[in-house]
């Protein structure tokens, strides 16, 4: 073989931004006081950084559920799907130089199926970016 193809993801990561994972508390906490969409399969809250805060050529989530949406399995299920709806959706239309957090809701998240919980993604983020704060 004369050299090495790229793979899919050596592809994707050169033309998509990078999602960067909220991991502080701190974090989640500035995203509960920004703005908010609620939608049948899960919560978006999403909040524009500061310029001093962190890379603004990142893409930053977080996920959460409460136990509302059920046992640690349950959880860790929807947990499972928020974060495969954001590697689909984020890229494509989340802004640079934001941060969202994905919340789980109860009977739903996991019940949904993927293609209307990426549609609720999507709508939430249109809802969000259009307000024109």
């Amino acid at each position: 073989m004369s050299g090495k193809t790229p793979g899919a993801a050596d592809i994707a990561t050169a033309v998509e931004p990078r999602l960067q994972t909220l991991t502080e508390r701190a974090d989640f906490l500035r995203a509960a006081r920004a703005r908010r969409k609620a939608m049948p399969g899960l919560v978006v809250q999403a909040r524009r950084r500061a310029p001093d805060e962190a890379d603004s050529a990142t893409i930053r989530v977080g996920f959460t559920c409460s136990k509302k949406v059920g046992n640690a399995v349950a959880r860790n299920r929807a947990k499972r799907r928020l974060r495969a709806v954001a590697r689909a959706v984020l890229p494509e239309i989340g802004k640079p130089g934001w941060d969202y957090v994905l919340i789980g809701r109860a009977g739903a998240t996991a019940a949904r199926p993927f293609i209307a919980l990426e549609g609720d993604l999507r709508a939430a983020l249109d809802k969000l970016h259009g307000e024109g704060r």
